[in-house]
């Protein structure tokens, strides 16, 4: 049968939580009761990416894309849409500088620099059905590799395509292929860390949401590529929709003999099972993440001997993250030189970033490596909401550091950001403007990190304790000058001598803000004052005299009396009652409160 409208519907997490399970299954009775069946088609899909402006529908085949659709919309989409062929233009995505609608989803700026390879697949399937994954040349890769490569040929291919692990470090992925295969054992595995804990990041969890088969695929490719028939996917419990799909995947492969014994009627055998985390980062680091599977308390091994050589269970291991794997099957059909053709000289392909923070369009995007923090911003990100001033961009999570507003034309790629005092991490891209302190947001990513970090060694146990100690004091006013310079000592030595990565960089978010922004620090320490009002106990709140029209509303909601004043006149904050809870802030119609 064929459908003349197929409404495709974002059933990622971001949308499931603004309802579009009941969008759809309003959708689906409508559809069902008005008996358009057989000429309308519901699909739910991954994500599209555009988070912020959930839930998302796009209508095919003319590509109309709709936001923020609720239940009581479904109607007037049938009738006015499907039955009418009219455009409801106040559902259509708004620009959110000019407020001009755009109908098309190609046509938005958001998807306009974007080169969807890891993302393919996400919201174009139901990642529910192998057939839609089938359909979209799924499993030909692994068909093709089975049929006509060998073993060493197929790293070849992947070392040829220069692309280097997504997870965070960097390292080529061709060449972790290529020593995993040299390591010599009857036993080997190959484990695909889902392990997703960056704050703010949500790559993995979208793609193992939207096309959960691409990373069964290559887990299976990689596997006949280093000689191993095992393979674990580690993700965190609280993915619970990429739990549920990415089970439902492993049984639609196993059925379709995709999975499990003599693929394509080759000798070669290869099964994989979940294993869920509990959400501890520090098991996103390769060698804690092993000894979670093996069943043991999450902490790093000394390395080496690394994973390629002895790892889960004392056995060669391949450890790649999820948009690595994304990435493989789309190397394999289209050969390493197109995967090459994108980015840059050392940092080839595409990267999946998380934006968020402060900035007009919240989500997922894939674009080339190369691409510069400003496009993404501006072009992409839809700029700083509420004309503010853009101030900084942390990038690669906990582990990264903070890219400064004089960098805004830096290339995204793997060197440029390590030049610069951050890293490009797994995705996450945080943005900030002029209302944030650098110096809260430092202890922020701080606080983080000393409750995650293992305990296992010393300088991040200790270390990082004690250079959030020094951050609070500087927050509370009680800051010392020469806590500078102790901060730096501090960084420098735990990033030398901590056990893993994630110890190793802790310290980034504090000494790039030092980098750029010290002079923020010297005001909390010499003039007690926190510059963006954020730090509480270095920020007064004031009633502007000139300003207040003396209505006597900040009054009431004020939780501790702390404003004094009679009716129809000017009233004052008592400093040392003010809890700076902000209430009145929010209550002033005439903006006469201010931080």
């Amino acid at each position: 049968m064929t459908h003349s409208s197929h409404i495709l519907i974002c059933r990622g997490t971001a949308c499931v939580s603004t309802e579009s399970q009941e969008v759809q299954n309003e959708l689906e009775k409508q559809v069902r009761e008005r008996g358009l069946s057989e000429q309308v088609r519901v699909v739910h899909t991954g994500c599209f990416g555009f988070c912020a402006r959930g839930p998302v529908m796009v209508i095919l085949p003319r590509g109309t894309m709709y936001c923020e659709v609720r239940v009581e919309d479904v109607g007037e989409i049938i009738e006015r849409h499907i039955l009418g062929g009219e455009i409801i233009e106040r559902l259509l995505f708004k620009d959110p500088q000019t407020y001009e609608p755009t109908e098309k989803i190609d046509e938005v700026d958001f998807f306009r620099k974007q080169v969807r390879i890891a993302l393919r697949n996400c919201g174009h399937i139901n990642p529910d059905d192998i057939e839609e994954y089938i359909a979209r040349d799924g499993y030909k890769a692994l068909g093709k590799v089975l049929t006509e490569s060998t073993p060493e040929e197929v790293v070849n291919i992947i070392k040829k395509s220069e692309l280097r692990g997504r997870g965070g470090g960097g390292f080529p992925t061709g060449l972790k292929w290529e020593l995993t295969r040299k390591s010599v054992d009857d036993i080997k595995y190959v484990i695909c860390n889902a392990d997703e804990g960056d704050p703010g990041a949500f790559m993995d969890r979208s793609i193992l949401e939207g096309d959960p088969h691409s990373v069964l695929e290559a887990m299976a490719i990689a596997g006949y590529a280093i000689g191993a028939r095992q393979g674990f996917v580690y993700v965190r419990a609280e993915y619970a929709i990429a739990v549920e799909r990415l089970n439902n995947a492993i049984k639609q492969a196993r059925q379709k003999g995709l999975l499990g014994k003599k693929l394509f009627e080759t000798e070669f055998d290869f099964d994989i099972e979940l294993r869920l985390g509990a959400g501890a980062f520090v098991c996103g680091e390769e060698t804690a993440l092993i000894t979670s599977i093996e069943g043991n308390r999450g902490e790093p091994r000394p390395r080496p001997p690394f994973p390629a050589q002895k790892g889960l269970w004392g056995k060669p291991t391949l450890i790649n993250n999820v948009e690595t794997l994304a990435n493989i099957p789309a190397v394999i059909l289209k050969g390493p030189e197109w995967y090459a053709s994108f980015g840059t000289e050392k940092s080839k392909g595409t990267k999946v970033f998380a934006i968020a923070g402060k900035i007009g369009n919240t989500g997922l995007i894939e674009v080339p490596m190369g691409i510069s923090l400003r496009e993404v911003i501006y072009d992409i990100g839809g700029g700083i909401p509420d004309g503010r001033e853009f101030k900084a961009a942390q990038t690669g999570g906990p582990s990264g550091g903070c890219i400064p507003a004089t960098l805004i034309d830096i290339p995204i790629e793997y060197d440029s950001l390590l030049e610069a005092g951050s890293m490009m991490g797994s995705g996450g891209l945080i943005v900030m403007d002029d209302s944030d302190c650098m110096v809260d947001i430092a202890k922020f990513y701080l606080e983080f990190t000393c409750d995650e970090s293992c305990g296992k060694c010393t300088p991040c146990r200790v270390g990082t304790k004690r250079m959030l100690e020094i951050l609070e004091r500087i927050t509370e006013g009680r800051g010392r000058e020469e806590d500078i310079d102790l901060l730096k000592e501090l960084g420098h030595g735990i990033k030398e001598t901590s056990l893993c990565g994630l110890g190793q960089s802790a310290p980034n978010p504090v000494l790039s803000t030092l980098r750029y922004f010290e002079e923020e620090y010297m005001a909390h320490i010499r003039d007690k004052v926190c510059p963006a009002g954020v730090c509480k106990k270095l920020s007064k709140i004031r009633i502007i005299p000139e300003e207040c029209k003396k209505c006597g509303a900040c009054t009431k909601v004020c939780p501790v009396g702390a404003i004094k004043g009679k009716p129809k006149e000017l009233h004052e904050i008592d400093p040392d009652k003010c809890i700076k809870c902000e209430e009145c802030i929010k209550k002033c119609h005439f903006k006469a409160i201010k931080k």
